[in-house]
């Protein structure tokens, strides 16, 4: 049975446990949410290394690092060197979105050493196996799920949701169809004069999905490329048929989320969280930033940080990061910290404004050691320890200096917190002497 069809029953399954741990909470809550679909266990059977997490807004707002290789760049090493960078900085949930070079390898490489759920977008392994979509068949749609779904992947990117009625919806766009997956179906169902297989034959897809207990992730194929076409109609009309196939998978047992925009300026984020959560029924959600403004290439990791903030604030559970090579090239180890980074600040700043247990701890905790000017604690518990150090020492490199009631920004004498220390020591001293 799936993590889902147990929790239904009344179960409390081993991976809903280990959740409950990782997050502080009773079993109950995570069983809770799981049987109603609010929450997620991405967890396929045959992924024999995975520490399952749990998925849901009521918990720990969780990232997701892209990854994967290119037709220009592709190796089973460098992947691997992307995959414990990712892992090392942070990232909850791995996507291998490979294209170039032994795509069978690649994956069977990157699951077999992650503690983390993986997820892919089966579409695209497909396409690098015949010359044009034109030759693809409804079988072969559902067939490569399948392969996958036997490697241990743990949650797919499906974009049944791009129906042939909606694409002539794109076609006043700035930036038209910007999702790869979503571009294949449309090209699928233009060339062929049919219905979106993944649609047609959603059933079928249920099943193979049921049987590993794969995610399957509702990949939004017309999200809008640009902040003009945030909320058109081709978006809205693909969100709303995503909800309809969201109950399907539930009446199937199958877990569910559901995928969000990558362009939305600021205005709207809340908006998108909304019509998400009534439209698909409070499943997961799953967003790609969002960016809110286009104009930060080469930034666009904090450009996209600034939305992922505030979507995961109104309910948004798991956040895809964005590189500084967003929009402009494959990224490398480097980039992938980076793009963590920036998400791990977002998620952490708006698990606090949720009010998740325990999520402020980490701030009390290096603000004391701040006003105690206790600096090797400080660098303990930065988000980024080697980077927060390097810079203090860049001024102050002595062993002493990490005991100096001062930075050099301040100095020794114009360090607010020394002067306040010292008024509170004056203060006491003048209580007890009155």
């Amino acid at each position: 049975m799936t993590q889902m069809e147990y929790a239904r029953q009344g179960i409390i399954t081993d991976a809903m446990r280990f959740c409950a741990e990782r997050e502080g909470v009773d079993p109950e809550i995570v069983r809770e949410e799981v049987a109603c679909g609010r929450a997620i266990i991405p967890a396929n059977i045959h992924h024999t290394a995975l520490q399952p997490i749990v998925i849901g807004k009521r918990f720990r707002t969780k990232i997701n690092a892209n990854i994967g290789s290119s037709p220009l760049s592709a190796g089973i090493e460098q992947e691997l060197e992307k995959l414990y960078t990712a892992i090392r900085w942070g990232a909850d949930t791995v996507m291998d979105l490979s294209t170039g070079g032994d795509l069978d390898a690649i994956r069977t490489a990157i699951i077999q050493h992650s503690p983390v759920p993986i997820g892919t977008v089966p579409v695209y392994q497909l396409l690098t196996q015949v010359r044009s979509v034109e030759e693809l068949t409804e079988d072969d749609f559902l067939g490569i799920v399948e392969h996958q779904a036997k490697q241990g992947v743990d949650y797919m990117t499906i974009h049944a949701g791009v129906l042939r009625r909606y694409i002539p919806l794109t076609e006043r766009r700035i930036t038209g169809i910007v999702s790869r997956g979503g571009a294949i179906m449309a090209e699928w169902c233009l060339t062929h004069h049919r219905e979106n297989p993944y649609y047609a034959r959603f059933d079928d897809l249920l099943e193979i999905c049921r049987r590993y207990d794969v995610t399957i992730s509702l990949g939004d194929g017309l999200r809008p490329g640009c902040i003009a076409d945030a909320n058109d109609a081709a978006q809205l009309a693909e969100l709303r048929t995503l909800g309809e196939l969201v109950q399907r998978a539930w009446a199937k047992g199958v877990q569910v989320m559901v995928e969000g925009p990558g362009h939305i300026p600021l205005h709207l984020l809340e908006e998108n969280v909304r019509l998400q959560q009534e439209w698909c029924h409070e499943a997961p959600f799953y967003t790609l930033g969002p960016l809110v403004t286009d104009v930060a290439p080469g930034y666009d990791h904090i450009a996209s940080a600034i939305g992922a903030a505030i979507v995961a604030w109104h309910g948004t559970a798991l956040l895809c990061y964005v590189t500084p090579k967003e929009h402009l090239g494959l990224p490398n180890a480097e980039d992938v910290k980076q793009g963590l980074i920036a998400y791990r600040i977002a998620a952490h700043a708006a698990d606090i404004a949720k009010g998740i247990p325990g999520a402020r701890d980490w701030d009390d905790a290096i603000s004391r050691a701040r006003f105690e000017f206790d600096w090797n604690r400080q660098f303990e518990l930065a988000i980024d320890p080697e980077t927060a150090r390097a810079y203090h020492d860049e001024t102050m490199p002595k062993e002493a200096h990490k005991f100096a009631h001062f930075c050099s920004m301040c100095g020794p004498r114009f360090c607010p917190m020394a002067t306040t220390q010292r008024l509170r020591a004056q203060t006491q001293q003048e209580t007890v002497q009155s």
